[in-house]
C-alpha cells in the first residue's frame, strides 16, 4: 500500500456523521448505502437500530475494507419517532417530547474488522417545556427537516434541550465513544493520526 493510511469506510451520506469522524481525527471516506429500510412491527427500538446499522453497511461493504453503518431513532413511550413527514408532522413530535425525557438509540456496525461487531447506544435526552411560540420559531428556522425526533440537538434543537445524560455525540447522529472503543478492539490503525 506504500503506507497509505487506513480509512474507514462510512455508509452514510449525513453530515452529521462526517463531522463526528472529523472532529475525532478518523479518516474516512462515504460510500451510500444501497439499503431500504423496511420496520417490522412490534420490533424493539435497540434491534431496529442496530439491524439497520447492519444493512447499512453490508450495503457498502467490500472485501478488505472496514465499513461502518450507524443508525439513530429517538423513541418516547416505546415509540419510535422517525424523521417528520412535514411541518405538522415536525410540530406534533415537538410537543409530544416537550417538558418529557426521550431515548436517542444508535445502532452501530463495524464489517471487516478483526472480527464482525454490532452495537447500540442509549442516551436520555430531555426536553424544557415548550411553548406553542418556541415550537414555532424552531419550525420556522427549517432545521428540524430530515432530523429523526424533529429536531438537532448541534444547532437550534439545543435550545429545546434542558439536559442530557449520556452521550452528547449519540444525539448528534455517530456514538463517538462507542465508535472509538470498537475501534480500539477491532481495528487499531484507523485510531493512528499522522
Amino acid at each position: 500500500m506504500g503506507g497509505a493510511q487506513a480509512r474507514l469506510i462510512l455508509a452514510s451520506t449525513s453530515p452529521q456523521r462526517r463531522a463526528i469522524l472529523e472532529q475525532l481525527g478518523i479518516p474516512y471516506e462515504v460510500v451510500a448505502p444501497a439499503y431500504v429500510e423496511d420496520d417490522e412491527p412490534g420490533i424493539e427500538p435497540a434491534q431496529l437500530v442496530r439491524a439497520h446499522a447492519e444493512g447499512k453497511a453490508r450495503s457498502a461493504h467490500a472485501e478488505g475494507q472496514v465499513t461502518l453503518g450507524v443508525d439513530t431513532a429517538v423513541v418516547l413511550d416505546g415509540r419510535v419517532y422517525g424523521k417528520p413527514a412535514d411541518r405538522e408532522d415536525a410540530a406534533r413530535m415537538l410537543h409530544e417530547l416537550s417538558g418529557r425525557t426521550h431515548t436517542v438509540v444508535s445502532g452501530v456496525c463495524l464489517l471487516g474488522a478483526r472480527q464482525d461487531v454490532v452495537g447500540h447506544e442509549i442516551t436520555d435526552v430531555t426536553f424544557r417545556l415548550l411553548s406553542h411560540d418556541a415550537v414555532a420559531g424552531y419550525l420556522g428556522s427549517g432545521e428540524w427537516e430530515g432530523r429523526a425526533g424533529a429536531y438537532a440537538i448541534q444547532g437550534l434543537g439545543g435550545r429545546l434541550v434542558e439536559r442530557i445524560e449520556g452521550d452528547y455525540l449519540n444525539v448528534v447522529g455517530l456514538p463517538g465513544a462507542l465508535l472509538v472503543s470498537l475501534l480500539e478492539r477491532h481495528a487499531p490503525n484507523l485510531l493512528q493520526t499522522a
